[in-house]
């Protein structure tokens, strides 16, 4: 790979970090919106009667909250990897990069 063509890919590499990073920011942003939500619920069912429906259809509701954050849970561990998988192309690509630039001032020195 010449030195323009690796540089392309390390700025496209860079560029899909960037995206990785703020996808990742976005669901742990969800994650603490259903937490607050589901701390509320918490609260408001404490007061209530354990056995009453409005206490149960609560409990329904915490339930599929919590099923949601584990979904978005899942969903971040495989951002994760791949934030490590493009972290590690760049790494590649970046040494490819300062071997182009070695080769080219040995030539010219």
């Amino acid at each position: 790979m010449g030195l323009a063509a690796s540089q392309s890919r390390f700025l496209m590499l860079t560029a899909r970090k960037s995206d990785l990073e703020l996808t990742g920011q976005q669901i742990n942003q969800s994650r603490l919106q259903l937490a607050n939500v589901t701390n509320d619920l918490f609260n408001v069912a404490s007061t209530l009667d354990p056995d009453a429906d409005e206490a149960i259809q609560i409990q329904l509701r915490i339930n599929s909250l919590q099923e949601l954050d584990q979904a978005l849970e899942l969903q971040l561990r495989r951002v994760d990897t791949q934030q490590q998988a493009v972290a590690t192309e760049i790494d590649a690509v970046r040494k490819i990069i300062d071997k182009n630039i070695d080769l080219t001032f040995k030539t010219f020195a």
